[in-house]
């Protein structure tokens, strides 16, 4: 595998879970991160812990400025931009009758449109620099529809599709990987409203593997020579059958 050292990655939704566990597995890899979320003050305890190789910015990834400038940063502060994981989400599942119509544009915002506003701010970057890589987070809701999942797993489905129109129009200068988890212990359940589905989901969030999981899957991503681009993975808990 290739070494990740001095390489500049981006990772948004980087103050908790899989973003969070990411951004400690490339740092350990040898890589420098720009750690981007809403949350400041997470931002800055987990730039200080990981040091001189880390910098932070505050980033609500729906707002298309905002993440114009966590790209302009990264580049003030490192140079430049070798890799982009678009892995902010946003999961409150729903029952489509309760019409929690303000959750659906939320997640249409966050999940794609932060999506295409990260691919869309890395990507000049790596074309002027000749190679770049690109890591969205989608799940196994973007392989298969179930009950209260109906806009989530839409949004997911998007993520895919995005994912392989990227990898088409830029093979052999952008490699593409979408990353698609299961059951992971992260705060996406708490953004769930229903106390119905979220009753419903316990048995399935039970089940739930460590997010350092599906940070060593990006690192091992990243980590390939330049000749080779994994382009998909799913990674469930063992036992979690949907």
């Amino acid at each position: 595998m290739a070494s990740l050292e001095n390489k500049i990655i981006v990772i948004t939704g980087a103050s908790s879970g899989i973003g969070q566990a990411t951004a400690r597995a490339l740092h350990t890899a040898g890589a420098s991160v720009m750690l981007a979320a809403r949350r400041g003050d997470r931002l800055t305890e987990l730039a200080t812990e990981l040091g001189e190789k880390a910098a932070s910015h505050v980033t609500d990834v729906s707002n298309r400025q905002q993440v114009q400038d966590l790209a302009q940063a990264t580049i003030a502060k490192f140079g430049r931009i070798d890799g982009w994981v678009n892995n902010a989400g946003y999961m409150p599942l729903s029952m489509i009758e309760e019409g929690k119509v303000d959750e659906w544009d939320k997640m249409v915002d966050v999940n794609i449109k932060g999506v295409l506003y990260g691919i869309n701010a890395a990507v000049p970057a790596m074309l002027k620099q000749g190679f770049g890589d690109v890591v969205n987070i989608s799940s196994v809701a973007g392989h298969l529809v179930f009950p209260s999942g109906a806009v989530y797993c839409g949004t997911k489905f998007a993520v895919r599709a995005i994912s392989e129109g990227l990898r088409n129009e830029f093979a052999g200068r952008i490699r593409v990987t979408t990353i698609s988890p299961g059951a992971v212990a992260t705060e996406l359940a708490n953004h769930i409203t229903s106390d119905q589905v979220l009753e419903n989901l316990k048995p399935l969030l039970d089940l739930a593997i460590n997010p350092n999981a599906i940070a060593d899957a990006i690192v091992y991503a990243l980590s390939q020579p330049r000749d080779v681009s994994i382009n998909e993975m799913i990674i469930r808990p063992t036992a979690q059958e949907l």
